[in-house]
């Protein structure tokens, strides 16, 4: 059976306002049927309303000390990354035992995150990172940066629509017709295009920005304005049409292309994002300086360090009258919707790799060489190596 003799982890998340579950009862009762044992914390699935009994039924063990799931299992799988546990009064990394895998978001290029990723090194924990699962047709079904991108691109919009104090459609009124808020989305992934869609429902006027043809046209076919950033196809875009870490001298020609749609923008929802790298800085202080007070921007991609030089990871901050919005989880604000495309996609990636009760890590495999982090006491992830200065 393909589980037979391991043990998987399922603890509650612990960063604030995380309410998904990195396993749900389908995915656990897959689990238990492959032979595996289900540990999951006591309480783990409330937040996305998958409640214990659920688990119960589908074969899981319910476990009130997290501690036990650290220690007496092979594979922990968390939605995300390690955190200081303030009731245990210990980092969730030194309750792992030399060996364990774990399976998560650990976005370990941004620099908020480099020491925990130094800690797993230390403890000999194998880590793998889901936002390092390549977006290629075999890997479809467990690309969880995709599902996850999806959901932040709808509720960034929404976010940001609730921090501005002004209407988002044009709105026809006894005295007049008050114009419509001006929506910069700042790269066209999945995230973006999502967050272009939806500001377009919204009524809003969108302009987007992409260094890649491909992309920015898709904006386009949604009801975007464009913005040319006169960033050459072959600077821009690199393996698997990825958007690819600009040169200083070509990323400083993106800030100067978009510095006019910054003063006039309302809204800003910043998605732009080199895979396995720190995110590029597309908003300097001068240019949100430069817009209106009053207006707000929502830094999708601050897992990875954020496009915006002002963001805080983790927290809502004003600067000249501007909301600048870190919001980590923005994922785990529809925790719903997200924990089952979230549970499903990391059932798929770890079906992937162990076979027949075998944890079999194929470093060869672009799949496996994209997403693992830490072995054997070293760091493997090339991104993370670049951004710490490691190369």
């Amino acid at each position: 059976m393909q589980f037979k003799g391991l043990t998987f982890g399922i603890p509650k998340e612990i960063m604030p306002g995380e309410k998904r579950v990195a396993a749900i009862p389908e995915t656990v009762e897959k689990l238990v049927a492959g032979r595996a044992t289900v540990l999951v914390e006591k309480g783990a699935g409330e937040g996305a309303y998958f409640m214990d009994d659920d688990y119960r039924k589908a074969g899981a063990r319910i476990v009130e000390d997290v501690a036990v799931i650290y220690a007496e299992s092979d594979v922990v799988l968390k939605a995300k990354e390690p955190l200081f546990n303030s009731e245990k009064n210990k980092h969730e990394v030194e309750m792992m035992p030399r060996g364990q895998v774990l399976v998560t978001f650990l976005h370990p290029a941004a620099p908020d995150n480099h020491e925990m990723v130094r800690k797993l090194a230390e403890q000999g924990v194998t880590s793998l990172t889901l936002d390092g699962i390549p977006r290629i047709s075999r890997a479809q079904a467990m690309d969880a940066l995709t599902s996850m991108s999806t959901v932040a691109g709808y509720k960034s919009v929404l976010m940001a629509a609730n921090r501005i104090a002004k209407f988002l459609p044009m709105i026809g009124s006894a005295v007049g017709m008050i114009q419509p808020a001006n929506v910069l989305v700042l790269g066209t992934g999945v995230a973006g295009l999502q967050a272009v869609a939806t500001a377009k429902r919204l009524g809003a006027v969108v302009s987007a920005v992409d260094i890649r043809p491909d992309a920015a046209e898709h904006a386009k076919s949604l009801g975007a304005k464009i913005i040319d950033t006169g960033v050459p196809a072959e600077v821009a875009i690199g393996e698997g049409g990825y958007a690819r870490h600009l040169p200083q001298e070509w990323l400083l020609k993106e800030r100067e292309a978009v510095a006019e749609a910054v003063a006039r923008a309302d809204i800003i929802i910043a998605t732009a994002l080199v895979p396995g790298r720190q995110a590029p800085v597309l908003l300097t202080e001068k240019m949100v300086q430069s817009m209106s007070p009053g207006s707000a921007i929502v830094d999708v991609a601050v897992d990875q360090g954020g496009n915006c030089e002002l963001t805080a990871g983790g927290e809502i901050i004003e600067k000249y009258g501007v909301s600048i919005d870190g919001t980590k989880n923005i994922p785990g604000l529809v925790p719903a919707s997200s924990t089952q495309m979230l549970a499903k996609n990391i059932y798929n990636y770890i079906s992937y790799f162990i076979k027949d009760g075998k944890i079999e890590l194929d470093l060869e495999d672009e799949i496996i060489a994209s997403s693992i982090v830490t072995k054997d006491g070293a760091l493997l992830h090339a991104g993370t190596k670049e951004a710490m200065g490691l190369n």
